[in-house]
């Protein structure tokens, strides 16, 4: 599950009206459809998934407590959020084993490494940003908003990277860790609920020298992971979770999975683009609201998280993405935004 297929800066068709035109007719059969939207669970070397339904609940009265919209409310040139946009089969896991499938076998087949999520250019930005940003951040400098990252190599920084835990959610083909092996990184792990996706990523980094790079079957969303990793990644997955029909619910089940992933003083890395910088910003600050909220209501004034404050705080996005002005507003084909773990 790595992300939504970004169309070649060439093409007439844009990334959105390509995820509006995917029908469910045309992807998967009312069976495979019935399967994808009533099981959200999967089976892995860990065993098989609890049932979700209870954690699905909580989640559920949150999002009605607090009064969230969706995430595809956020868009501002249109007052109603269109029902067709909101979700797509891109948000089930069936869609993610299909695509996969043929690319394991074009694989095997040809030997190509198949298709780079959001284009080879973006994966390189955000492997060589994300490496200055935790440089910075291994020398005790932590960004401010107006602050630039700037990727500069060196031995040093090798050494400082070298210990580092990752963790890249939704892999899919793993492509986005070999860059990170190219950058420094050595402890690495990549997760996809889809088996095949999984399969991909490891004959693609055996293929290529990086046979270091671990690759599970796990979902994000009930991970059975019980390790911290000190820099997670995300490059469109939770562009895909909010795909589905219950996006907004799955979103929060997300960040309540992600935030136990992310070791305390670590970094979360999102790449997303169906949100804003700000977007992911407003989002993370919900969550922060809700998880201190929660956290009093249950031991007031005792709580070792309530006592630490909001779980994440913004540190630093890309600034080098292309800009476009639209509306009166400059936005990007795509954001990068991270997060340190308080």
């Amino acid at each position: 599950m790595a992300g939504i297929r970004l169309q070649p800066e060439d093409s007439d068709v844009s990334q959105q009206s390509r995820a509006v035109a995917l029908s469910a007719a045309d992807l998967v059969s009312d069976d495979d459809r019935s399967v994808a939207a009533d099981s959200w669970s999967i089976k892995s070397e860990y065993g098989s998934t609890l049932d979700d339904d209870q954690r699905h609940a909580d989640a559920a009265e949150a999002l009605s407590n607090a009064n969230l919209r969706p995430n595809s409310d956020y868009s501002s040139d249109k007052d109603e959020p269109d029902s067709e946009a909101v979700s797509s089969m891109l948000g089930f896991q069936s869609y993610w084993d299909a695509a996969y499938a043929d690319e394991l076998t074009n694989f095997r087949e040809h030997g190509h490494a198949g298709e780079v999520w959001f284009g080879v250019d973006v994966m390189e930005v955000v492997a060589s940003w994300t490496k200055a940003l935790c440089v910075e951040i291994s020398q005790g400098r932590i960004p401010n908003d107006v602050d630039t990252v700037k990727a500069e190599s060196g031995e040093l920084d090798d050494k400082l990277l070298s210990s580092w835990s990752v963790l890249d959610i939704g892999t899919g083909n793993g492509l986005l860790l070999q860059e990170l092996a190219k950058q420094g990184f050595s402890v690495l792990t990549g997760t996809d609920y889809s088996e095949r996706a999984v399969s991909l990523a490891q004959s693609l980094a055996n293929r290529d020298g990086f046979s270091n790079i671990k690759f599970l079957v796990d979902d994000v969303l009930e991970t059975k992971l019980e390790q911290e990793f000190q820099l997670v990644m995300d490059k469109g997955t939770l562009d895909a979770i909010g795909l589905h029909p219950d996006g907004p619910v799955k979103r929060m089940m997300y960040w309540d999975s992600v935030s136990r992933l992310v070791a305390p003083g670590g970094i979360l890395v999102i790449t997303s683009c169906n949100s804003t910088k700000d977007e992911l910003v407003q989002e993370v600050e919900s969550f922060n609201q809700r998880k201190i909220g929660t956290a009093q209501e249950l031991v007031t004034g005792k709580d070792e998280e309530s006592s630490r404050g909001p779980p994440f705080q913004y540190v630093s996005h890309v600034r080098t993405y292309p800009t476009f002005m639209f509306g009166g507003s400059v936005g990007s084909r795509v954001a990068t935004v991270a997060f340190l773990r308080k």
